[in-house]
């Protein structure tokens, strides 16, 4: 399987591409992958300027001549394609989400009846690619912060695996070692499913998402937590 891997952590010690990382390995126990990390916060990806050319020339590409071009040709290349981030603010970082606007080569508005707004129809990734998001989060528990972000990623990406893990500084924290390492375990086995199945089961994403720590013993270390 040919996978992309768009890391969107701005830190050198990304604790959310030490699941990624785990989870890559769990591909490589089962079979040999063609993998390719892009670590987008190193290239100059420029916004999306809404002009539209990339509609008119169906080429594509993007009219603004940067790094974004090789990605674009990266994505269609790929049979899989995992988005690794931090969340941030509810959503992506910016200079992910920039990757993501210029993807709009790849998108085709529809229009519906009169009395239906025109919306996002298939693109590549909810048609060809497989697609899945996996981000980390400093927050205690899962309530309400990943919910933006899961309604974009599904309008995007439609049959996308969403994989949205809290507590996730705690990979960085000694005390909390035994807890992360039963997680990256976790993200091991769930890369061997994927890689079998090319799917992954409800249990085992709950699994994943599940908090390594309550909300009190998380607090306890919360001092010790470095970054995403």
């Amino acid at each position: 399987m040919k996978v992309l891997v768009l890391n969107g952590s701005p830190k050198a010690k990304s604790d959310t591409m030490q699941l990624t990382q785990a989870f890559l390995k769990g591909m490589k126990n089962v079979s040999e992958h063609d993998i390719e990390i892009i670590d987008i916060i190193k290239h100059n990806i420029k916004p999306c300027i809404g002009c539209f050319e990339c509609w008119r020339t169906l080429d594509g590409r993007c009219v603004i001549k940067d790094f974004q071009n090789e990605i674009l040709a990266k994505m269609q290349a790929a049979d899989c394609i995992i988005w690794s981030f931090p969340l941030y603010c509810c959503g992506m970082p910016s200079h992910v989400k920039a990757v993501l606007d210029r993807t709009l080569p790849f998108s085709k508005i529809r229009f519906g009846g009169s009395n239906e707004e025109p919306k996002y129809g298939e693109n590549i990734f909810s048609s060809k690619k497989r697609c899945i998001v996996i981000c980390g989060s400093g927050f205690p528990v899962n309530v309400v912060n990943f919910e933006a972000l899961k309604i974009q990623c599904i309008h995007m990406f439609g049959r996308v695996r969403m994989i949205c893990v809290n507590q996730t500084p705690l990979l960085n924290v000694p005390s909390a070692k035994e807890h992360a390492d039963k997680l990256l375990k976790k993200f091991e086995a769930a890369g061997e499913e994927f890689a079998t199945r090319t799917y992954l089961y409800k249990e085992t994403l709950d699994s994943l998402q599940t908090p390594m720590l309550s909300n009190e013993d998380y607090l306890k270390v919360a001092a010790e937590v470095g970054g995403n």
